[in-house]
């Protein structure tokens, strides 16, 4: 089989024709105004199957953290006060498996390396190239979200987010987010901001999104957060984890942190 039907098999290149320049522009256009982007019914229903069925025998090897962190997800700083919102502490609960714990038989790799998905992401990015992650636990990660479990408030440290969701809980698991709270780049990071999103007092937005959907998202200046799962199914994601620079990967205290383990 060439990469070309591979990625037929698992992308619905009729609906979405990723190699086409004016598909692509319109799409630049939007995520562009908006820093966020849902495609609908991206992936095939085969490509969702699959990969529900390749995860779920494997949930019961997933890494909760059992800790919290701050929305910098850095170390605290004893200079400021407990309550300061640098310092300020929220919850991630939710379960994953590494890149190392993915088939290479698996559709979620034949999609991360495919050229045609990379160049597309490259057009969407307005990036020369994408590279994969330097660690050997990043690049590819399955989230799961059992009922109570949520990913707190926190920015990004990577410029963009690619996922899909693969099995939506019966109720919870919003993904939602807070745009242009920060400026990395020019070191701003906006205390007093994150400090009345944390106590609920700025508007949020909702990004709705279904299985078969690629999503998009700028998260390294937008605060967001997944809310708790409810009911008994538990909430499913992809990350296709990519950097804009070659030779980037996790330090060995984030890796401990999010996978319990450096490598």
């Amino acid at each position: 089989m060439n990469s070309s039907s591979q990625i037929d098999r698992w992308i619905d290149t009729n609906l979405h024709p990723i190699g086409e320049a004016t598909y692509r522009s319109r799409l630049v256009e939007t995520f562009e105004k908006n820093g966020a982007l849902v495609l609908v019914g991206f992936f095939t229903s085969d490509f969702v199957v699959q990969v529900v069925a390749e995860s779920a025998e494997r949930q019961t090897e997933a890494f909760f953290a059992n800790s919290t962190h701050n929305v910098y997800l850095t170390d605290p700083d004893t200079s400021l006060s407990l309550d300061h919102a640098f310092n300020r502490q929220v919850v991630s609960s939710k379960g994953l498996i590494a890149d190392d714990q993915i088939s290479e038989k698996s559709p979620l790799r034949v999609v991360y390396g495919n050229h045609e998905f990379t160049d597309f992401l490259c057009a969407l990015l307005k990036v020369d190239q994408i590279y994969p992650y330097e660690d050997e636990l990043s690049s590819i990660n399955v989230h799961f979200a059992p009922t109570g479990k949520e990913l707190g408030w926190h920015f990004d440290n990577s410029s963009f987010a690619v996922t899909t969701l693969l099995q939506a809980p019966q109720n919870g698991g919003l993904f939602q987010y807070v745009p242009e709270v920060r400026d990395a780049d020019a070191g701003e990071m906006a205390y007093r901001r994150v400090a009345q999103v944390l106590d609920e007092n700025e508007t949020v937005t909702s990004l709705r999104f279904a299985p078969r959907d690629l999503v998009l998202f700028r998260g390294r200046n937008a605060l967001h957060r997944v809310t708790p799962t409810e009911g008994p199914t538990t909430r499913i994601l992809a990350v296709f984890a990519y950097n804009d620079q070659p030779g980037i990967g996790l330090s060995d205290s984030a890796l401990e942190t999010f996978y319990g383990r450096n490598q």
